[in-house]
C-alpha cells in the first residue's frame, strides 16, 4: 500500500504590484500639489496661532514658530466673548437649518407632486431668487427687519436666511424623481397627502434632505453679512462678527485672530470629516451633478 500524504495548503501569493503609468504618476503630482495649497493656509493658521503677537508679525515671515506658545489662546477665552459667540452661532445656524429643511420640503414637494393655477408662475418667482445675490437685498430687508422690531433679536438673525430658493429646488428636482407608483399605492389604501409625506417621501429623501441640511448649516454659520447688519449686541454677535473685533488700539492681533478663525472653522471641519459620505451622495441625489 502506498502511504497518503497530506499536502499542504499553498500558500496565496500576492499579485504583483503594477507600475505606474506615466499618466498617473502625473495625476498623483497634481493632486497632492493641488491638496497642498488648500492645505497651506490651515497649516499656516495653526502656526501663527502658536507664535507669540511679535513674532506672528515679524519680518521676514517664518512657518514654524521659534518659541511655541498658546499664549493667543489663552487671550482669545479672556479677552475676547467666545463662548458666547459660538452659543450664538449655533442657536442661529441649527435654527436656520431646520425651517430651511422643513420649508424646502414642503415647497419642494408641493411644487413636484401637486397642480394648482399659477404653479408655473410661482416656481418661475421662486427660481428668481437664485438670481439675487444677498448683498442686493441687505438695505430692504434690515428696513423690514426694523419695521418689525426684530432688529438686535435671534429672530432678526434668522428668519431673513430662511428663503431657501436653491434648496427648494434641489428639493423640487429629487421629488420629481420618486415613481408615483409608490404614492399611488398609499392613496388606494386610504393616506392621505400629509401621511404619504412623512411615512413614504421623507424617508426616501434622506440623502437629500442631509446634503440640503448641511450645506444650509455651513452657508449660516459663515454668513458675516447678515448679522453685521442686524446686530449692534455684542452679546448676540456669531463667531466671524466676533473674531472680526479682535483688535486693540495697537491693530489687529494676528495670533489670536488665527486661533479665533480656527475654533470658528472647527464645527465646519467636524461636519465635513462626519458626513462627506451624506454630501455626495445627497449631490448625487439631487440631479444635479450632471448640470
Amino acid at each position: 500500500m502506498t502511504a497518503v500524504t497530506e499536502v499542504s495548503p499553498r500558500v496565496r501569493r500576492r499579485a504583483p504590484r503594477k507600475k505606474w503609468t506615466p499618466g498617473q504618476i502625473v495625476l498623483t503630482a497634481i493632486g497632492v500639489l493641488v491638496s497642498g495649497v488648500f492645505t497651506a493656509p490651515f497649516v499656516w493658521a495653526v502656526f501663527t496661532s502658536l507664535k507669540s503677537e511679535t513674532e506672528a508679525v515679524a519680518v521676514p515671515t517664518h512657518w514654524v514658530p521659534k518659541e511655541w506658545t498658546i499664549q493667543a489662546w489663552q487671550a482669545i477665552f479672556e479677552t475676547g466673548n467666545i463662548t458666547n459667540w459660538f452659543v450664538n452661532s449655533v442657536v442661529v445656524s441649527v435654527c436656520v437649518t431646520f425651517v430651511v429643511v422643513l420649508v424646502g420640503a414642503l415647497a419642494g414637494y408641493g411644487f413636484a407632486r401637486t397642480d394648482f393655477r399659477g404653479k408655473n408662475a410661482l416656481l418661475g418667482l421662486v427660481m428668481a431668487g437664485l438670481m439675487v445675490s444677498p448683498a442686493v437685498l441687505g438695505v430692504p430687508l434690515f428696513t423690514t427687519v426694523q419695521s418689525m422690531g426684530m432688529v438686535d433679536t435671534y429672530w432678526g438673525m434668522i428668519l431673513p436666511q430662511c428663503a431657501p430658493a436653491a434648496m427648494v429646488y434641489i428639493l423640487y428636482k429629487f421629488f420629481q424623481g420618486i415613481p408615483k407608483e409608490l404614492e399611488e399605492a398609499a392613496f388606494i389604501d386610504g393616506a392621505g397627502r400629509w401621511r404619504v409625506f412623512f411615512t413614504i417621501v421623507l424617508p426616501l429623501s434622506r440623502p437629500s434632505l442631509a446634503a440640503v441640511g448641511i450645506f444650509t448649516f455651513i452657508a449660516s454659520w459663515n454668513n458675516f453679512l447678515w448679522p453685521y447688519m442686524v446686530t449692534n449686541n455684542p452679546d448676540l454677535m456669531t463667531m466671524p462678527n466676533g473674531i472680526a473685533t479682535v483688535m486693540n488700539s495697537y491693530g489687529i492681533q494676528w495670533a489670536q485672530l488665527m486661533a479665533g478663525g480656527l475654533m470658528a472653522g472647527l464645527p465646519l471641519i467636524i461636519v465635513f470629516v462626519f458626513f462627506q459620505r451624506q454630501i455626495v451622495s445627497g449631490v448625487a441625489h439631487t440631479g444635479l451633478a450632471g448640470q
